[in-house]
């Protein structure tokens, strides 16, 4: 078969590319360049270094293609929009749906691919007809949370060889073989942000709206730089210790008050964080939307955080209800749910739009 691996410079993809050799098929390497920038933090020039010292050394062909315009257009709008709006959005989910899964996969068509494959420490399987995304075997690494807009189409255009693989193993691998990025840190964050401080970079796109910082009896203690610079649970960064009065306790960010401007925080009072469930459009449902308007389930609401035991209510045709077995601190709007099976199945996800409390 020939394959397309979405090739970034790191070790992950690099091993992914070595493996599907190994078994045979004909491999290329595409390489994506999703921002462009002048002195960008980004380190695409770095990365594609590292691409063809390892495609050379797996011995296989490789491209670079530029995706930076709908990167722009289809992940990047969606980010400052969803920061404008005071929620705070995930775009790596956006950018596996509409970028790796979108023009790339069109392109590894184009170049006669049967599949494109990944580095993602994921599972696929088809049953019945029906494609299926699961945990990958290493549970520390597995990214099938990031995954969850998958369409059946995209899902059964893809291979994830580092399903049955864990991290320690595809650095020892990579290690044996000599490839250069053996040792290399693994990435964090977002590509267009890189090393940068964050504000700093959030200014440049969005004019920045100071208001008050008032606690939740409305007294003012403090002022904020603009409401986008803040999550739901921050302590860090609000620059109002030591007032007098205060318990002593550490100050964190309760809500935001787009209205008002305001950012509302509470200090030492963790209990008016947690909340009993939450509302999300946008779902996809991976195999098919369940026959059942309520179910069980496991969810997650961010990507580092163990599975939560829900209940789910199908509201509508892309809107569910998510009411928690157990209280969850700082439900941030923007984010995902993200749902799954005991058995670690995907079920699918939908963005976070409110959370609430009984």
């Amino acid at each position: 078969m020939r394959i397309v691996v979405g090739i970034s410079g790191g070790v992950d993809s690099s091993v992914a590319a070595q493996l599907l050799k190994n078994q045979g098929h004909e491999v290329i390497g595409l390489f994506m360049i999703n921002w462009e920038e002048k002195d960008s933090a980004c380190t695409a020039e770095e990365d594609y270094e590292d691409v063809k010292r390892v495609c050379n050394k797996i011995g296989i062909p490789y491209f670079s293609v530029n995706y930076s315009k709908e990167y722009y257009d289809r992940v990047f709008k969606y980010f400052l929009e969803e920061y404008k709006a005071g929620r705070t959005p995930n775009p790596d989910v956006l950018c596996n749906r509409e970028i790796k899964f979108g023009p790339f996969l069109d392109k590894a068509i184009a170049l006669g691919a049967d599949y494109i494959a990944t580095g993602h420490y994921a599972k696929k399987f088809e049953k019945d007809g029906k494609f299926y995304l699961a945990k990958a075997d290493d549970l520390n690494k597995d990214q099938s949370y990031f995954l969850n807009q998958l369409s059946q189409y995209q899902l059964s255009k893809v291979i994830f060889p580092l399903a049955e693989i864990t991290k320690p193993e595809v650095r020892k691998i990579a290690k044996e073989l000599g490839f250069s990025n053996a040792e290399k840190k693994d990435s964090t964050g977002i590509c267009f942000i890189g090393e940068r401080n964050f504000k700093k970079f959030l200014q440049e796109f969005l004019p920045a709206q100071p208001g008050e910082i008032v606690d939740i009896h409305g007294n003012i203690v403090g002022k904020h730089d603009g409401l986008m610079y803040y999550t739901l649970g921050q302590r860090r960064g609000l620059n109002i210790g030591g007032l007098k009065g205060g318990n002593g306790e550490r100050w964190f960010v309760l809500e935001k008050d787009l209205k008002n401007n305001r950012l509302i925080v509470s200090q030492g009072e963790d209990d008016l964080l947690f909340s009993d469930g939450l509302y999300a459009d946008g779902m996809n449902w991976i195999q098919e939307k369940p026959k059942d308007n309520q179910f069980e389930c496991f969810a997650k609401f961010r990507y580092r955080q163990s599975d939560q035991a829900v209940t789910v209510i199908i509201t509508g045709d892309k809107t569910i209800k998510v009411i928690f077995k157990e209280k969850q601190r700082a439900i941030t709007p923007g984010q995902f749910v993200v749902l799954y099976t005991a058995d670690g199945l995907c079920l699918g996800g939908g963005t976070i739009i409110e959370s609430f409390k009984n």
